[in-house]
């Protein structure tokens, strides 16, 4: 069976797959986002979102969990007036993001970074069917989408009560689409996947190239359209 490994502890990416009826286990990285940036100095929020991505799984590929599994890697920037805006943290650091995004257009870059852990070489022993048991491709490779979210004019009240809820906080420019921030957000061009933090055909795309189709890692039970209109 294959395994895939998601290095990530963002709910809204495990939502995403589970929903798209992905199987996926999960090991957090620990890796410092200031210190990697720090020691490659990119400021491009189009590389820094791969770049990122790329630690992460490269941190969980290297712990003994890993072995044996595909792991994927994910990390958000958001590009606004040529700068990156990852999470921010403080009430104060989100109001003044979105008071300025209020009525504009950002470009939202998820980064992609996929890790092939499984064994290249095959056993001297076949297996009952008579192939071989190495699988793994070896590949480390990776792969950005990015998406322009357009933003609706935001009341300092509106923005008020969506800090107060605690959301932005923890996301990169400050908002989610899949959450109360969905409100704010007039339309979205490109892959409405990528603006939550994961894009299924960037990872379909990812997963070819590692000689896995997408359908080996489908549980054979999907959600149910009925379910999510319920919940």
């Amino acid at each position: 069976m294959t395994r895939l490994i998601l290095a990530s502890q963002s709910p809204a990416r495990t939502k995403l797959l589970s929903h798209a009826g992905i199987r996926h286990e999960i090991l957090v990285s620990d890796v410092d986002e200031d210190a990697v940036q720090a020691r490659y100095g990119v400021t491009d929020p189009h590389d820094t979102a791969l770049l990122l991505a790329r630690a992460k799984a490269e941190a969980v590929a290297s712990l003994p969990e890993a072995e044996g599994a595909l792991v994927l890697g994910c990390d958000s920037v958001f590009e606004f007036d040529g700068e990156a805006h990852g999470k921010p943290y403080t009430a104060d650091v989100a109001k003044e993001r979105m008071l300025r995004m209020s009525g504009a257009m950002g470009v939202l870059h998820t980064g992609h970074w996929l890790v092939d852990c499984r064994d290249t070489e095959p056993d001297d022993d076949a297996d009952a069917d008579g192939s071989a048991s190495g699988t793994g491709t070896g590949a480390t490779l990776g792969s950005v989408t990015s998406a322009e979210v357009h933003f609706m004019d935001m009341s300092v009240d509106e923005i008020d009560a969506y800090i107060a809820t605690g959301e932005p906080l923890q996301c990169a420019g400050s908002f989610t689409i899949d959450g109360y921030g969905g409100a704010f957000i007039r339309k979205v061009d490109g892959d409405p996947h990528t603006v939550v933090g994961l894009s299924i055909s960037t990872l379909r795309a990812l997963l070819g190239q590692a000689q896995v189709g997408i359908t080996e890692l489908w549980t054979g039970g999907a959600i149910d359209p009925a379910e999510v209109r319920a919940e």
